[in-house]
């Protein structure tokens, strides 16, 4: 059993799960992999369970029964994550949009160089986002600024979702209160642990878009990270940020 668990949630990837699974497990340093899968009707989930035979320890599958959330489904694997002991998180898609090599640098982060939460930053050297079309990198990039400007946190990447974390800012906060689901868990996740004074850190990577599957990106997952901004950091000032350890 490795000390660090990789969070990979799935929906219809059949055509990346077994690709980026075989990646990780062949780097030089150990991870392990819970895939969170939410009945996909393509089948991602029979390759998972077939490569586990192979696997035997290192990879494990957590399935749902429906299409629930992103943010519900890490915030599924972060406590089973926890109950297992694990002491490094991370998160990363399954479509290769984050490279399986960054992983190394996002533990090294956290496990040598002083960071609670590292997060895998486009934005942080320039911008590094290949293959997207720029209306997209435009909409991405302008939406960190605005989180920064209305959060006042001092994150170049605030929406990035290729992160790592310490279990003990996991067991810090309270996960049955998060509330948002797309695109905008990724900013209060930071911004819970930024309040509750663990130390965030960026780590510059480059942002491949998927080659294969479809995106899960919509009108709607933009519109809550938009909108759910305002309110998250409105009622922030009528709450008390306690760690729950």
């Amino acid at each position: 059993m490795s000390d660090s668990i990789v969070i990979i949630p799935t929906y219809n990837e059949k055509e990346n799960i077994e690709k980026i699974i075989r990646k990780v497990f062949s780097l030089q340093q150990s991870f392990d992999i819970l895939v969170v899968e939410d009945n996909s009707p393509d089948g991602t989930a029979n390759i998972v369970k077939k490569l586990m035979q192979e696997f035997p320890g290192n990879l494990f599958i957590e399935e749902r029964k429906g299409k629930l959330g992103l943010g519900t489904a890490y915030i599924h694997g972060f406590r089973w994550a926890l109950q297992k002991g694990y002491s490094f998180v991370f998160e990363m898609d399954a479509d290769f949009s984050h490279n399986p090599e960054d992983l190394s640098k996002l533990y090294d982060a956290c496990a040598n160089k002083g960071g609670d939460v590292a997060i895998g930053s486009r934005y942080i050297k320039g911008v590094n986002v290949v293959n997207w079309p720029m209306g997209r990198v435009l909409m991405s990039y302008f939406a960190s600024i605005y989180v920064r400007f209305i959060t006042r946190m001092d994150i170049m990447d605030t929406t990035a979702g290729f992160k790592c974390y310490r279990a003990e800012v996991l067991k810090a906060i309270d996960l049955s209160k998060i509330r948002f689901m797309g695109y905008a868990f990724q900013i209060e996740m930071k911004f819970t642990a930024w309040k509750l004074g663990f130390n965030v850190v960026e780590v510059p990577i480059i942002f491949t878009d998927r080659t294969e599957g479809t995106s899960k990106m919509s009108k709607r997952i933009f519109k809550e990270a938009f909108f759910g901004v305002l309110s998250m950091k409105i009622n922030s000032w009528f709450k008390t940020y306690k760690r729950l350890q």
